[in-house]
């Protein structure tokens, strides 16, 4: 799946005209492409310096904070969704931040790299680590600080008291529904408070 596709798929799921918050925004695509073909204002929320200089490039409202302090800063319901593609998996209060997501957001969305995806467990099975499209990094020098799969996100979205929505897989271009655990190489989840 290219990143475009991705991010058509993700905007679809964000309401037309939405206030939106993308934690770890990277360089602001998402968000340009919400203001420009949704009709979305918001803001992104990133810590590396190049990468919110690529936000203000593109125009796009930028925060340089860092999610593991959490997400004081804004108040209960300040945003119709917020957003979290491929940030997850690199923060070490993950519980902490899905409960601030559902409370400064009416809705939330993650999409995280799916850990039980078919190649990855094979490559598991032979002895090594995946490296993947989804998961380009060695083991030693990985961002990923979580791995974590479409089934456990089920569990901890009912463990952290959210209500999931919607959701599927992603894989090369394609949405995937049937065994999205097996056959998915990103889960992406929507979701509110229960």
């Amino acid at each position: 799946m290219t990143r475009r596709q991705t991010l058509d798929t993700i905007a679809r799921l964000v309401p037309e005209g939405s206030r939106v918050l993308d934690l770890g925004c990277g360089g602001g695509a998402l968000l340009a492409l919400l203001q420009r073909e949704r009709g979305c204002r918001g803001y992104g929320v990133e810590l590396d310096d190049a990468k919110v200089h690529d936000c203000v490039q593109r125009g796009v409202n930028v925060l340089q904070l860092n999610l593991e302090e959490g997400l004081a800063l804004f108040e209960d319901n300040s945003f119709d969704v917020v957003l979290q593609l491929d940030t997850l998996q690199n923060l070490r209060n993950t519980e902490a931040m899905l409960r601030e997501t559902a409370r400064v957001g009416r809705i939330g969305i993650v999409a995280f790299p799916n850990f039980a995806h078919w190649p990855n467990r094979l490559s598991v099975l032979r002895g090594r680590m995946p490296v993947t499209k989804t998961l380009p990094y060695q083991w030693y020098d990985t961002p990923n600080i979580r791995v974590g799969t479409y089934a456990d996100f089920e569990v901890l979205a009912e463990q952290c008291g959210l209500r999931v929505l919607e959701s599927f897989g992603l894989h090369e271009g394609r949405i995937v529904t049937r065994h999205p655990n097996l056959l998915a190489s990103t889960a992406v989840f929507k979701f509110q408070r229960a």
